[in-house]
């Protein structure tokens, strides 16, 4: 018998084959995202998280007018019990992807973020012009009872439509690195999410 996590991991290669994105709910349960946030990285955001910059390495820059978000990278080897049990199940689907697509996906670079209120993220393409490497986008929301008068929405700026998305507790989002312009919309509360990319070599 098919599992929930094997029938979510299905879908999300399914949307992103026929779609270059795919969205599923529950991906953590109410439980996985208490459990999330409820470490202390999670519990002090605030205080641990850095600035989040735009560029890359030497190129890296802040610019509160293009993004307003608040990250800490995630270490896989002193992972919390929680954030490993959703480390583990991206690595699942990255095997599945790698069978399914042949995407010769290889790692992950994963951080925890924070946006405060009122910050938003401006369009753009995570794939950086100088690195390739990134492949799939993975955006895994831990809001709780989210409404849509709080705003907040990423949008994904496909060929044929604008898609918003509500960032609510346990669902995730994922589509291609290269193909997707997205966006983060400002929002009444603060945003808290686990973000990060599927890349094609080892980090």
């Amino acid at each position: 018998m098919i599992t929930q996590l094997q029938f979510q991991i299905e879908k999300i290669a399914d949307g992103i084959a026929e779609n270059s994105y795919a969205i599923v709910d529950h991906f953590l349960s109410v439980s996985e995202v208490d459990d999330i946030l409820n470490t202390d990285a999670f519990k002090n955001a605030k205080l641990q998280f850095k600035k989040a910059g735009i560029g890359k390495q030497k190129d890296k820059q802040i610019n509160e007018g293009i993004r307003g978000d608040y990250i800490q990278w995630i270490e896989p080897q002193s992972a919390t019990a929680p954030i490993a049990l959703y480390l583990n199940r991206l690595q699942e689907l990255a095997r599945y992807l790698n069978r399914s697509l042949f995407l010769s996906l290889k790692d992950s670079e994963i951080h925890m973020t924070l946006y405060p209120i009122g910050t938003f993220y401006k369009r753009h393409l995570d794939q950086f012009k100088s690195d390739d490497h990134r492949k799939i986008s993975i955006i895994c929301y831990l809001n709780k009872d989210w409404m849509q008068e709080e705003g907040g929405q990423l949008v994904l700026h496909l060929p044929e439509e604008k898609k918003e998305i509500l960032p609510s507790a346990g669902k995730i989002v994922c589509f291609r690195s290269d193909l997707i312009e997205h966006e983060v919309m400002p929002a009444t509360r603060e945003r808290l999410s686990v973000t990060g990319w599927l890349v094609d070599r080892v980090l």
